[in-house]
This record gives C-alpha cells, structure tokens and sequence, in this order.
C-alpha cells in the first residue's frame, strides 16, 4: 500500500512473502479437512483468517496471499452458495487482508505492504490431489471459463496483484494468462514442480516460456514444492522469461497421503536463500508447513543478504 507498487519493489530488492495461511490456521486449532479447506473460514470464521494474515505481517512478511485459493464459483456452489454469495466471499478474502495490513501499518512504522489474491488451480477445487497431477481432461477454453469469474471479482476487490499459484501443468498455465487478459491487474505465475518439470512432467523452460513477453506477469517461478528443487527453477525461469522471479516452496517435508501426516523434517530454513536471490527470485516466502516464525527467519536472512 502507498506510491510504491510491487512491481516497483521488486525491481529495487527483495519482497518478503507470508507463508502458509492454512499451515497457521491449523496451528491456531482449525479444521480444514474441508472440501473447501481454508476458504471455508471465509464464512465460519473471518476473524481467523484476520489473525493469520496479521501475525505473518508482524513475522516480516510484506505480502499478505488472500483466502482464496481453492474459492470458486463451482466450490461454493456445492456447498449451496449462490453466486452473489460466492462473490462476496471473494471479496471478502480480499477485505480481511486489507484489514490486517491497516492493523498492522497502525500498530508500526512498516514498509509498503500489499494483499496478493491467491487463484488457486482447477485441481483445488476438485480437493482429490490433482492439483499436483494436471491434466484434468479439459481444454485450455475450458478452464480459462473456469478461472475468469473469480478473477474478475478479486481484480475488482482492491487486492496489488493476482497470485496464479501451484500450477501443476502448461495448459492450466495459458488457461490463467488467458483469464486475466483485460482485467488490468498485474499477476504472478507459479508453478508447483517435481525437479526440473512441472507436476505433469513438462520441462520447465516450457512450463515458463508461456509467460515471456506477457507484460501482466510481473513474475515467474514455483511454489508448493520441495525447497531443493528452488535454485535450479530460479535460475531457469530467469534466463528463459527474464522476470523476476517468486519462490515459495514447502517446508521440505512431504505429505503422506495414505497415513494422511507429513513426514521428513524440514529444511527451509537451511535453504540457500542468498544463493536464490543471486539467481533472480525478488518474491520469497513459504507454503505448506511454513509459518511465522519460518517467515520471521527468512526475513532476517533476506535482510542481511
């Protein structure tokens, strides 16, 4: 918030990111073994949504990533929302983040903090795993239908920019650039990989060419995914698109679905961030199983780089 955009930001350094906002509300004793996971709190609990983004802010983070990564019209509907309601809690995402940095731009002297809108893809919404698989079946029309109705309510609902994230494949990846075409709302594009590919198995110099010479995307690069497959990725989206690039990666540990815990131990605060920046990211922070105080310790290493 203030005269200097993002975009503006990470042109002059590096840009703090929040970490995971389900991975703090699970913390906090929400359930969110809900098909709609943390955007069922978007009505049953806003005020929890609120403390998140607030204590990531106090953490160091100088973007607060809205409640609406697995929202959609679709998701909503299933659980007997209309589309005027459906919208509002869209908006909603955005106001509660909006809230949380006046708060905490009350409470500090704080640099410029702005709200990212989380686009989640198409595979949250199905809430079976497939975001991390791809390849739903559906054609590139197809899902940009999907994806535009709550991109163009989030573009309007006052957030700095949209985060297209945890992209498992190409085709998702040119559904959403179609999407946002015409909505004047600069955007980052972010990938979830399995070493040097995306989920779906496609290079990653494919995966990121989609989005050179697209003056929206403010920046490329990977998130949800395993913190030692960042530097390569960082340096791959950099030489192929020349943007920025963000990085948000997991803790390092992995999930288990059939005992349905997570297992290894975690390893980002171990991560070579000097290196990451080195190589292009500008947009650094942490997904699943990353909270605060992983936050507050990338903050302190990105400040002393």
């Amino acid at each position: 918030m203030g005269t200097t955009t993002l975009r503006e930001a990470i042109a002059a350094g590096v840009v703090v990111l929040d970490g995971g906002l389900a991975t703090e509300l699970e913390s906090r004793g929400h359930d969110l073994s809900d098909v709609l996971w943390s955007a069922r709190l978007l009505t049953d609990a806003p005020e929890a949504i609120f403390d998140a983004h607030l204590a990531y802010f106090r953490a160091g983070a100088r973007v607060a990533t809205t409640a609406s990564y697995q929202a959609s019209r679709e998701g909503f509907a299933a659980r007997g929302f209309g589309a005027r309601e459906t919208a509002r809690l869209l908006r909603r995402s955005v106001d509660l983040a909006v809230r949380a940095r006046e708060r905490h731009l009350a409470e500090t002297s704080a640099a410029p903090l702005w709200i990212a809108a989380s686009a989640g893809p198409y595979g949250a919404m199905l809430a079976d795993g497939s975001e991390y698989r791809g390849r739903y079946g559906l054609s590139v029309a197809e899902l940009t239908r999907f994806h535009r109705p709550r991109l163009e309510i989030l573009a309007e609902a006052g957030a700095d920019v949209l985060a297209l994230e945890t992209v498992p494949d190409v085709d998702e990846a040119t559904a959403l650039l179609a999407a946002i075409e015409g909505l004047g709302m600069p955007a980052w594009l972010s990938y979830t990989i399995e070493g040097d590919r995306t989920r779906a198995g496609q290079p990653l110099t494919e995966a990121f060419s989609v989005a050179k010479g697209v003056d929206a995307v403010m920046a490329v690069g990977v998130n949800c995914s395993d913190p030692g497959d960042v530097a390569d990725a960082v340096r791959t989206a950099r030489h192929v698109t020349g943007k920025p690039v963000v990085v948000y990666p997991n803790s390092g540990e992995r999930w288990d679905a059939a005992a349905r815990t997570w297992t290894g131990r975690p390893g980002l605060n171990r991560a070579p961030l000097p290196a990451w920046v080195c190589a292009g990211a500008r947009l650094i922070g942490g997904c699943c199983r990353v909270g605060p105080a992983d936050i507050a310790a990338i903050h302190s290493q990105v400040i002393s780089t």
